[in-house]
């Protein structure tokens, strides 16, 4: 087995034995066709190991705190889909130009107060990025939150994530990768 079915495996074990809020039960995985209509949507492909996540696990409902986000339907907790909270995000920051959304960087999970977990869809090893945008400053509300979606989903796993209990305090070195990335128009929403 490859390091990268272990991981997998491991993810998927823990998918079926925790739950995270909102979430009554593990959804089934998404198709190739709504995959294929999601990427479509975003205007851009989904990292391989996520799109994996998303076919082989579930659509969404399990991961840190919160869970992944669906990809296409709103959670059972009400909470938007990942492509359409990043299409919001994105409609929001041209409103706003203050506050930018990067392109490729799709909401994959929230941590509640506006805080989202982000995955750097252009990034080679798919980054995973904390937007915190409760300091008000949006020149400091991106932070580095793994070098990779492999690496933030073992330190799930293996229960080692800044946000576990004992890891209270940690701080989060800042994203600096935004720059020049929010100004382009949004995509549009889906016409199903």
């Amino acid at each position: 087995m490859t390091e990268h079915e272990q991981l997998l495996a491991q993810v998927a074990d823990k998918a079926r034995s925790t739950r995270p809020w909102g979430w009554p039960s593990l959804p089934g995985p998404v198709d190739a066709a709504t995959l294929a209509r999601a990427e479509a949507t975003l205007g851009f492909a989904l990292p391989p190991l996520l799109a994996e996540l998303y076919l082989r696990i579930a659509n969404g409902g399990f991961g840190p705190e919160y869970g992944l986000l669906p990809l296409l339907d709103n959670a059972p907790s009400g909470e938007p889909a990942a492509v359409a909270q990043y299409l919001a995000n994105r409609e929001s920051g041209h409103e706003d130009p203050d506050w930018p959304w990067p392109e490729g960087v799709l909401p994959i999970s929230h941590w509640g107060c506006g805080m989202y977990a982000c995955v750097d869809c252009r990034s080679p090893r798919a980054t995973v990025l904390l937007f915190e945008p409760n300091p008000g400053d949006p020149d400091h509300a991106w932070f580095l939150d793994a070098p990779g979606l492999a690496d933030w989903l073992r330190s799930w796993v293996r229960g080692t994530g800044w946000y576990e209990e004992e890891n209270e305090g940690v701080d989060l070195a800042p994203w600096t990768g935004s720059a020049g990335r929010g100004t382009s128009a949004p995509a549009s929403a889906p016409t199903s």
